[in-house]
């Protein structure tokens, strides 16, 4: 519910639980129950809503819809316009069955099999699970497990049959070419074919093939957005994910994180990569890996948690604990990976606190008075910014004694690290009067004063907030 959005669960479930079949009846008792669902689509127009139930190939505006997490009048509209092009387009076309999902009953682009043996679309059915159910949507039966299955074989089937009717596959890749953003294709069947022969050998016996084809993979991934694209179609990911827990192959473990932190900078790579387990794996290379592996698991932490639901299933993975780890003993790259996948986790509230008690405080306050050439005031000032408004984060920073080098940081550092060393310090003092008066005393005054003069806006702001308080609390301690 937390990661998408808030549901009447029990009609939803109760809509969602209705057996999948094929009869019209059937379509109508799902449609009724997801129609008396108090959501946004009940302040469509009368002409928007429809007079009977959609026929089973009406996809986009199915249960797809209720399982989004940011569905609105807007993007329903949308796909009820969508859908009404698509239906024209296929007319003389039907789509297999077997190739649609049964939940969105859209063309199935990453599809996984559960423990009933039923497939699905993967993002669909991970949310039917995350809604709490514990059935098969389709057949009803307990769900044994929750692991969920790539099934490659169906997924080449779509492609293969994709291509053949000169069909935009799932991602937008369509009969050896990908699409360009006016429009226009790309022909890269040639390197589609090469990549999935590279695919193939990444669940090689040999050791040695092995290693070839995950440096290939990487090679190609660093390249060029296109790249990742086709290497992610080709199903890629999965075999990937297993490799990071390569025992005793160094380099594999190496080679298979960084492919992961290449293809993360596609965006719609994410999710694939966020559905196929990966966080897991991950920080166990973070934990254990060379110094190289852990520093690209930092790096792929952060640029998965980017997303912002991605931060929660990150946070409560143990991640936070390990990049603490790697934030005081790693190397400067290593430090600063971690630095800044600690930053993105921490902007979720719920993060702060795992950090605290992971121990992030008192490296964070020594790298403030660190002299040595791989200096990390700016990243450490960064982090206790956004801590500062967590009550047990305060105290935490308050035990650490990092008031002094936070004036000095106030009194002698760069613009940025001055404003934030304000903003810290007024999340502290507030509501504090012995800490201000404290402040005060450790030479404060003076710094603030030329800041709430020179400084950046923000630094304005928090400079002069700071001097307001020390006024009133000068006044409150001269009245005693």
């Amino acid at each position: 519910m937390q990661r998408y959005g808030s549901l009447n669960s029990k009609k939803f479930s109760s809509g969602l639980s209705e057996p999948m079949e094929k009869d019209a009846s059937s379509n109508r008792k799902v449609i009724e129950k997801l129609e008396s669902i108090p959501e946004t689509v009940h302040s469509l127009s009368d002409e928007k809503k429809f007079e009977s139930p959609p026929p089973w190939k009406s996809s986009s505006v199915s249960l797809a819809f209720f399982l989004s997490k940011d569905g609105d009048d807007e993007r329903l509209e949308k796909a009820v316009t969508e859908n009404s092009d698509d239906s024209q387009k296929s007319d003389n076309l039907t789509i297999p069955e077997d190739f649609l999902c049964p939940i969105s009953l859209e063309l199935m682009k990453d599809p996984a099999i559960v423990s009933t043996g039923q497939t699905y679309e993967r993002s669909f059915i991970q949310r039917w699970i995350d809604c709490g159910n514990l059935s098969c949507p389709k057949t009803q039966q307990k769900l044994e497990n929750f692991t969920l299955t790539p099934n490659y074989v169906l997924r080449s089937l779509i492609s293969q049959w994709c291509t053949k009717h000169n069909i935009e596959q799932p991602g937008g890749y369509m009969n050896g070419r990908t699409k360009n953003s006016d429009g226009s294709f790309r022909d890269l069947s040639g390197d589609m074919s090469a990549i999935r022969a590279l695919v193939c050998k990444l669940s090689s016996q040999s050791i040695e093939d092995r290693r070839t084809a995950v440096s290939e993979i990487r090679s190609l991934s660093k390249r060029s957005t296109d790249n990742r694209i086709l290497i992610a179609e080709a199903g890629a990911i999965p075999v990937l994910v297993k490799l990071l827990t390569s025992d005793g192959d160094t380099e594999t473990q190496e080679n298979a994180v960084t492919c992961i932190l290449n293809l993360s900078i596609y965006e719609h790579n994410k999710e694939l990569i966020m559905l196929a387990g990966a966080v897991t794996s991950i920080v166990l290379v973070l934990r254990a890996g060379s110094m190289e592996a852990r520093e690209n698991a930092a790096a792929t932490l952060f640029s998965l948690s980017l997303a912002d639901e991605n931060k929660i299933i990150i946070g409560a993975s143990g991640a936070i604990m390990a990049l603490v780890d790697l934030l005081q003993y790693g190397s400067v790259r290593g430090k600063k990976d971690a630095a800044t996948a600690l930053f993105n986790l921490c902007i979720y509230q719920g993060n702060k606190g795992r950090a605290v008690r992971a121990g992030i405080v008192k490296p964070l306050v020594k790298m403030l008075t660190d002299s040595s050439s791989e200096r990390m005031a700016d990243e450490a000032l960064t982090i206790l910014s956004v801590l500062a408004s967590n009550q047990v984060a305060k105290t935490a920073i308050l035990r650490a004694n990092a008031i002094p080098p936070l004036i000095d940081c106030l009194q002698k550092d760069q613009p940025r690290n001055r404003e934030n060393a304000a903003a810290i310090l007024l999340c502290l003092c507030k509501r504090d009067t012995e800490k201000l008066i404290s402040i005060g005393r450790l030479g404060a005054v003076v710094p603030l004063m030329e800041l709430s003069r020179d400084g950046t806006e923000r630094a304005k702001r928090k400079a002069n907030s700071l001097l307001e308080l020390l006024r009133k609390s000068s006044r409150k301690l001269g009245s005693l």
